[in-house]
Protein backbone atom coordinates (compact mmCIF):
# COMPACT_ATOMS: atom_id res chain seq x y z
CA UNK A 1 0.00 0.00 0.00
CA UNK A 2 1.56 3.25 -1.14
CA UNK A 3 1.00 6.25 1.13
CA UNK A 4 1.88 9.67 -0.27
CA UNK A 5 2.52 12.57 2.10
CA UNK A 6 2.40 15.92 0.34
CA UNK A 7 4.17 18.91 1.83
CA UNK A 8 6.53 16.40 3.40
CA UNK A 9 9.43 18.85 3.62
CA UNK A 10 7.54 21.00 6.12
CA UNK A 11 7.60 20.54 9.87
CA UNK A 12 4.25 18.74 10.08
CA UNK A 13 5.11 16.57 7.08
CA UNK A 14 8.36 15.38 8.59
CA UNK A 15 6.55 14.47 11.81
CA UNK A 16 4.02 12.47 9.78
CA UNK A 17 6.78 10.54 8.00
CA UNK A 18 8.32 9.66 11.35
CA UNK A 19 4.95 8.63 12.76
CA UNK A 20 4.21 6.35 9.80
CA UNK A 21 7.54 4.60 10.27
CA UNK A 22 6.77 4.22 13.97
CA UNK A 23 3.42 2.69 12.99
CA UNK A 24 5.35 0.00 11.15
CA UNK A 25 4.64 1.13 7.60
CA UNK A 26 7.51 -0.14 5.41
CA UNK A 27 9.68 2.76 4.29
CA UNK A 28 9.38 1.63 0.66
CA UNK A 29 5.60 2.10 0.89
CA UNK A 30 5.91 5.77 1.87
CA UNK A 31 6.32 8.55 -0.68
CA UNK A 32 7.54 11.87 0.75
CA UNK A 33 6.59 14.58 -1.74
CA UNK A 34 7.68 18.20 -1.52
CA UNK A 35 9.54 21.03 -3.18
CA UNK A 36 12.87 20.96 -1.35
CA UNK A 37 13.67 17.26 -1.53
CA UNK A 38 17.18 17.82 -0.19
CA UNK A 39 15.50 18.36 3.18
CA UNK A 40 14.35 14.73 3.05
CA UNK A 41 17.78 13.14 2.60
CA UNK A 42 17.62 11.60 6.07
CA UNK A 43 14.35 9.85 5.26
CA UNK A 44 15.63 8.76 1.84
CA UNK A 45 18.57 7.14 3.63
CA UNK A 46 16.05 5.12 5.62
CA UNK A 47 14.35 3.86 2.46
CA UNK A 48 11.48 6.33 2.14
CA UNK A 49 10.77 7.22 -1.48
CA UNK A 50 11.34 10.92 -2.08
CA UNK A 51 9.55 12.73 -4.92
CA UNK A 52 9.90 16.35 -5.99
CA UNK A 53 6.46 17.96 -6.07
CA UNK A 54 5.15 21.50 -6.25
CA UNK A 55 1.45 22.14 -5.61
CA UNK A 56 1.49 24.67 -8.45
CA UNK A 57 2.92 22.14 -10.95
CA UNK A 58 0.23 19.67 -12.01
CA UNK A 59 2.76 17.41 -13.72
CA UNK A 60 4.84 16.99 -10.60
CA UNK A 61 1.71 16.35 -8.52
CA UNK A 62 0.55 13.64 -10.93
CA UNK A 63 3.98 12.01 -10.83
CA UNK A 64 4.10 12.07 -7.04
CA UNK A 65 0.66 10.46 -6.74
CA UNK A 66 1.33 7.75 -9.33
CA UNK A 67 0.46 4.42 -7.77
CA UNK A 68 -0.84 6.00 -4.56
CA UNK A 69 -3.54 4.23 -2.59
CA UNK A 70 -3.73 6.72 0.27
CA UNK A 71 -2.76 10.38 0.26
CA UNK A 72 -2.28 12.95 2.99
CA UNK A 73 -2.89 16.41 1.58
CA UNK A 74 -1.17 18.78 3.99
CA UNK A 75 -2.65 22.19 3.33
CA UNK A 76 -0.36 24.56 1.46
CA UNK A 77 1.33 27.49 3.16
CA UNK A 78 0.68 30.15 0.52
CA UNK A 79 -2.45 31.89 1.74
CA UNK A 80 -4.53 33.06 -1.19
CA UNK A 81 -3.26 30.35 -3.53
CA UNK A 82 -4.19 27.26 -1.59
CA UNK A 83 -7.58 26.42 -3.11
CA UNK A 84 -6.21 26.02 -6.62
CA UNK A 85 -3.15 24.18 -5.31
CA UNK A 86 -5.35 21.78 -3.38
CA UNK A 87 -7.60 21.35 -6.43
CA UNK A 88 -4.56 20.15 -8.38
CA UNK A 89 -3.86 17.45 -5.79
CA UNK A 90 -7.52 16.42 -5.58
CA UNK A 91 -7.78 16.13 -9.37
CA UNK A 92 -4.62 14.00 -9.51
CA UNK A 93 -5.92 11.79 -6.70
CA UNK A 94 -9.21 11.31 -8.55
CA UNK A 95 -7.41 10.39 -11.77
CA UNK A 96 -5.26 7.93 -9.87
CA UNK A 97 -8.27 6.38 -8.17
CA UNK A 98 -6.90 6.67 -4.64
CA UNK A 99 -8.84 4.82 -1.97
CA UNK A 100 -8.52 7.57 0.64
CA UNK A 101 -7.46 11.22 0.72
CA UNK A 102 -6.92 12.79 4.14
CA UNK A 103 -6.85 16.59 4.34
CA UNK A 104 -5.48 18.79 7.12
CA UNK A 105 -8.21 21.39 7.56
CA UNK A 106 -8.86 23.78 10.47
CA UNK A 107 -10.75 23.20 13.69
CA UNK A 108 -14.49 23.82 13.46
CA UNK A 109 -14.17 24.65 9.77
CA UNK A 110 -17.91 24.44 9.21
CA UNK A 111 -18.80 26.99 11.91
CA UNK A 112 -15.88 29.40 12.30
CA UNK A 113 -15.90 32.80 10.62
CA UNK A 114 -12.12 33.21 10.83
CA UNK A 115 -10.59 34.50 7.61
CA UNK A 116 -7.96 31.79 7.76
CA UNK A 117 -10.70 29.17 7.45
CA UNK A 118 -11.98 30.34 4.09
CA UNK A 119 -9.60 28.31 1.95
CA UNK A 120 -10.10 25.27 4.16
CA UNK A 121 -13.87 25.49 3.71
CA UNK A 122 -13.42 25.79 -0.04
CA UNK A 123 -11.11 22.76 -0.10
CA UNK A 124 -13.57 20.70 1.94
CA UNK A 125 -16.23 21.61 -0.64
CA UNK A 126 -13.93 20.48 -3.47
CA UNK A 127 -13.44 17.16 -1.73
CA UNK A 128 -17.18 16.62 -1.35
CA UNK A 129 -17.72 17.42 -5.02
CA UNK A 130 -14.87 15.18 -6.19
CA UNK A 131 -16.38 11.83 -5.31
CA UNK A 132 -13.05 10.73 -3.79
CA UNK A 133 -13.24 8.87 -0.46
CA UNK A 134 -11.88 11.42 1.99
CA UNK A 135 -11.38 12.09 5.68
CA UNK A 136 -11.04 15.50 7.30
CA UNK A 137 -8.39 16.16 9.92
CA UNK A 138 -9.51 19.49 11.32
CA UNK A 139 -6.38 20.53 13.17
CA UNK A 140 -6.45 23.08 15.95
CA UNK A 141 -3.62 25.49 16.72
CA UNK A 142 -0.07 24.23 17.10
CA UNK A 143 1.54 24.93 20.45
CA UNK A 144 4.60 25.82 18.39
CA UNK A 145 2.70 28.88 17.13
CA UNK A 146 3.54 30.29 20.54
CA UNK A 147 6.62 28.45 21.75
CA UNK A 148 8.61 29.26 18.62
CA UNK A 149 8.09 32.95 19.46
CA UNK A 150 9.49 32.50 22.96
CA UNK A 151 12.81 34.36 22.43
CA UNK A 152 10.96 37.41 21.15
CA UNK A 153 8.40 37.21 23.93
CA UNK A 154 11.15 37.12 26.55
CA UNK A 155 12.94 40.04 24.92
CA UNK A 156 9.76 42.11 24.93
CA UNK A 157 8.70 41.02 28.41
CA UNK A 158 5.09 40.60 27.34
CA UNK A 159 2.63 38.88 25.03
CA UNK A 160 0.24 40.91 22.92
CA UNK A 161 -2.87 39.94 21.04
CA UNK A 162 -6.60 40.39 20.60
CA UNK A 163 -7.85 37.08 22.00
CA UNK A 164 -9.34 38.52 25.18
CA UNK A 165 -10.14 35.78 27.67
CA UNK A 166 -10.83 33.28 24.90
CA UNK A 167 -9.26 29.85 25.05
CA UNK A 168 -7.65 27.67 22.40
CA UNK A 169 -7.28 23.89 22.36
CA UNK A 170 -3.67 23.72 21.24
CA UNK A 171 -1.50 20.65 20.76
CA UNK A 172 1.97 19.88 19.46
CA UNK A 173 2.65 19.31 15.77
CA UNK A 174 3.80 15.81 16.62
CA UNK A 175 0.40 15.07 18.19
CA UNK A 176 -1.43 16.05 15.00
CA UNK A 177 1.09 14.12 12.93
CA UNK A 178 0.57 10.92 14.91
CA UNK A 179 -3.18 11.35 14.48
CA UNK A 180 -2.76 11.68 10.72
CA UNK A 181 -0.59 8.57 10.60
CA UNK A 182 -3.13 6.61 12.64
CA UNK A 183 -5.89 7.55 10.19
CA UNK A 184 -3.78 6.75 7.13
CA UNK A 185 -3.11 3.17 8.28
CA UNK A 186 -6.61 2.46 9.63
CA UNK A 187 -9.56 0.94 7.82
CA UNK A 188 -13.00 2.47 7.26
CA UNK A 189 -11.95 6.12 7.50
CA UNK A 190 -13.78 7.52 4.47
CA UNK A 191 -16.38 10.10 5.41
CA UNK A 192 -15.10 10.74 8.91
CA UNK A 193 -14.49 14.22 10.29
CA UNK A 194 -12.08 14.57 13.18
CA UNK A 195 -12.10 17.76 15.25
CA UNK A 196 -8.58 17.77 16.67
CA UNK A 197 -7.31 19.78 19.61
CA UNK A 198 -5.42 19.49 22.86
CA UNK A 199 -6.89 18.04 26.03
CA UNK A 200 -6.57 21.31 27.95
CA UNK A 201 -7.66 24.64 26.53
CA UNK A 202 -5.74 27.74 27.57
CA UNK A 203 -6.04 31.52 27.32
CA UNK A 204 -3.29 33.94 26.43
CA UNK A 205 -3.10 34.89 30.10
CA UNK A 206 -2.55 31.20 30.88
CA UNK A 207 0.23 31.15 28.28
CA UNK A 208 1.88 34.18 29.87
CA UNK A 209 1.72 32.50 33.28
CA UNK A 210 3.30 29.31 31.94
CA UNK A 211 6.13 31.27 30.33
CA UNK A 212 6.70 33.14 33.57
CA UNK A 213 6.82 29.91 35.56
CA UNK A 214 9.15 28.21 33.10
CA UNK A 215 11.61 31.07 32.71
CA UNK A 216 11.45 32.90 36.03
CA UNK A 217 10.77 36.11 34.11
CA UNK A 218 7.44 37.85 34.65
CA UNK A 219 5.52 37.93 31.38
CA UNK A 220 2.18 39.72 31.07
CA UNK A 221 -0.51 39.48 28.41
CA UNK A 222 -1.59 42.77 26.86
CA UNK A 223 -4.96 42.51 25.14
CA UNK A 224 -5.37 45.03 22.34
CA UNK A 225 -8.10 46.12 19.94
CA UNK A 226 -7.58 44.26 16.66
CA UNK A 227 -6.53 47.40 14.74
CA UNK A 228 -3.91 48.19 17.38
CA UNK A 229 -2.60 44.64 17.25
CA UNK A 230 -2.29 44.86 13.47
CA UNK A 231 -0.35 48.08 13.92
CA UNK A 232 1.96 46.48 16.45
CA UNK A 233 2.66 43.54 14.14
CA UNK A 234 3.30 45.65 11.05
CA UNK A 235 5.56 47.83 13.16
CA UNK A 236 7.88 44.87 13.72
CA UNK A 237 7.89 43.87 10.06
CA UNK A 238 4.93 41.54 9.68
CA UNK A 239 3.27 42.07 6.27
CA UNK A 240 -0.05 43.87 6.72
CA UNK A 241 -2.16 41.15 5.08
CA UNK A 242 -0.72 38.49 7.36
CA UNK A 243 -0.98 40.77 10.39
CA UNK A 244 -4.69 41.18 9.68
CA UNK A 245 -5.10 37.42 9.49
CA UNK A 246 -3.31 36.98 12.83
CA UNK A 247 -5.50 39.60 14.50
CA UNK A 248 -8.63 38.07 12.99
CA UNK A 249 -7.57 34.65 14.26
CA UNK A 250 -7.21 36.09 17.75
CA UNK A 251 -10.75 37.44 17.49
CA UNK A 252 -11.78 33.91 16.56
CA UNK A 253 -10.12 32.63 19.73
CA UNK A 254 -12.05 35.24 21.70
CA UNK A 255 -15.29 33.87 20.21
CA UNK A 256 -14.32 30.28 21.03
CA UNK A 257 -13.77 29.24 17.41
CA UNK A 258 -10.67 27.19 18.29
CA UNK A 259 -12.12 25.32 21.24
CA UNK A 260 -12.28 21.58 20.63
CA UNK A 261 -13.88 19.22 23.14
CA UNK A 262 -14.31 16.01 21.13
CA UNK A 263 -11.27 14.18 22.52
CA UNK A 264 -10.61 12.95 18.95
CA UNK A 265 -6.91 13.76 19.07
CA UNK A 266 -6.30 11.92 22.32
CA UNK A 267 -8.24 8.90 21.03
CA UNK A 268 -6.34 8.73 17.75
CA UNK A 269 -2.88 8.96 19.31
CA UNK A 270 -3.73 6.74 22.27
CA UNK A 271 -2.27 9.04 24.92
CA UNK A 272 -2.79 12.48 26.44
CA UNK A 273 -1.91 15.35 24.16
CA UNK A 274 1.17 17.47 24.83
CA UNK A 275 0.31 20.03 27.49
CA UNK A 276 1.03 23.74 27.30
CA UNK A 277 3.30 23.41 30.33
CA UNK A 278 5.32 20.62 28.68
CA UNK A 279 5.71 22.59 25.46
CA UNK A 280 6.68 25.85 27.14
CA UNK A 281 9.19 24.23 29.47
CA UNK A 282 10.78 22.34 26.59
CA UNK A 283 11.06 25.52 24.54
CA UNK A 284 12.40 27.50 27.52
CA UNK A 285 15.15 24.93 28.05
CA UNK A 286 16.58 25.72 24.62
CA UNK A 287 15.67 29.42 24.33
Amino acid sequence: MSIVVTGATGQLGRHVLEALLEQGVPAADIVAAGRSVEKLADFAARGVRVQQMDYADAGSVAAALSGARRVLLISGSEVGQRVEQHRTVINAAKTEGVELLAYTSIANADTTSMKLAGEHKATEALLRESGIPFVLLRNGWYLENYTEQLPGTLAQGALAGSAGEGKVSGAARADYAHAAAAVLVADDQAGKVYELGGDEAFSMADLASEISAATGKTISYNDLPADDYVGLLTGVGVPETFAEILADSDLGIARGDLLVSTGDLRKLIGRPTTSLSQAVRSAAATA
